[in-house]
């Protein structure tokens, strides 16, 4: 017997494009919510032609991008027009029979054609109604559109991330993945998830106001309760941590292993593997605070020790030492890992009208009762519009 999924009953009508929402809705899916993704007709979601990488189609024709599919499994793809006037009275049918709607339109631009929370909850008083913006319903920017580029600038992300000032290469990095997007998507499907829970027992939906602004805000974590505490803005340091020494990448003759010390205890056993001892009892060193103050020449002096060990034999000694650390991995050798083979982390899902499977990343969520299932590919454009559109009447 198939077990059950968390969400199952759960209907979840998508708005949303390109990656936040999409990310949102996509943990829903995965969690057993039936998860209805309206698109554009002719085109659809931006994305999937956000390209090169593209799929192929069975007649050789180009299929979908790859960045389409990292964010859309598990759902169907209606083609449907929200601006017309027949397109916007579907959405509302739609949503009358639905738990959640999820949007990511410039504030107050679904309200034009009647589909705002005012008026799709007055006819659905349970409906959750998530809106993820820029920077929110409110606020002197809340009319502006807000990327996650922009927003890793504006919102200090990258005035802590990249090579420190006077280092070759210095200047502000973004993080190679939309970071901002990717944590504003799983912040909402909290906040959707929270709703529910409260619709259930009360009766009553609300309005989720999700902006990536104040998400990435929150994602500063311990270097904005740094600055809070000190005064000083935290600045680029490169791959060091601001609050930890040594916890950074440390070169070997073969590449680089990050090493990632949390306590004193850590340093000493370190220090033993590496045949170092004196470095764990010199007083300048022997606390956290006073490696943090000595930064640059412990480091330097952990780095010739390392750099004549391969990548291999400082693992094999560190790890069951009980020191953390890992090789700095590029994409594929992280699926190439055999932790990722035995996790399955890569996952296959067949398209009919795709020469070959499409692969996606698991999810990371385990539930031992209800467990995430994979069954459905990231859909071709309108491939179930009939069938939705058919039941409604």
């Amino acid at each position: 017997m198939t077990a059950p999924q968390a969400l199952a009953g759960v209907r979840v009508l998508d708005l949303s494009r390109v990656l936040a929402g999409p990310w949102a809705t996509q943990t829903l899916a995965d969690l057993g919510a039936e998860v209805i993704k309206i698109e554009r007709p002719g085109g659809g979601d931006d994305t999937r032609a956000w390209g090169p990488p593209f799929t192929t189609k069975t007649d050789g024709t180009r299929g979908d991008s790859a960045y389409f599919l990292c964010a859309n499994r598990g759902k169907k793809s209606v083609e449907l027009d929200i601006a017309s006037p027949e397109g916007a009275e579907v959405i509302r049918k739609l949503a009358a029979t639905c738990d959640v709607v999820v949007e990511n339109f410039k504030v107050g631009g679904l309200a034009k054609y009647g589909l705002d929370y005012a008026s799709l909850s007055a006819a659905n008083p349970r409906l959750v109604y998530c809106s993820i913006t820029g920077f929110g319903q409110s606020g002197p920017r809340a009319s502006q559109a807000g990327y996650d580029y922009m927003i890793q600038a504006m919102g200090g992300l990258m005035s802590v991330t990249g090579q420190p000032d006077g280092s070759p290469g210095a200047e502000p990095m973004k993080v190679g993945v939309a970071v901002v997007d990717l944590a504003t998507g799983l912040y909402a499907s909290n906040a959707i998830l929270a709703a529910l829970l409260h619709a259930r027992a009360t009766g009553q939906g609300q309005h989720v106001d999700i902006a990536l602004f104040d998400v990435q805000a929150a994602m500063l974590a311990n270097q904005a309760t740094n600055y809070f505490v000190s005064g000083k803005a935290p600045t680029r340091m490169g791959n060091a941590h601001p609050n930890l020494v040594p916890y950074q990448p440390f070169p070997c003759s073969d590449g680089m292993v990050v090493i990632a010390v949390g306590n004193d205890s850590q340093f000493r056993t370190l220090c033993a593997v590496l045949g170092a001892e004196g470095l764990a009892t010199e007083p300048r060193y022997a606390a956290n605070a006073g490696r943090i103050e000595h930064r640059a020449e412990l480091v330097a002096a952990l780095s010739a020790i390392t750099s004549s060990w391969t990548m291999s034999d400082l693992m094999a000694r560190l790890e069951p030492a009980g020191v953390p650390c890992g090789p700095v991995n590029t994409i594929d050798q992280v699926f190439d890992e055999p932790q990722a083979k035995h996790r399955g982390l890569e996952i296959e899902l067949v398209r009919d009208d795709l020469s070959a499977p499409t692969k996606t990343v698991a999810s990371p969520i385990r539930l031992s009762a209800t467990p995430v299932r994979y069954d459905v590919a990231p859909p071709a454009l309108g491939a179930d519009t009939e069938a939705v559109l058919g039941a409604l009447d």
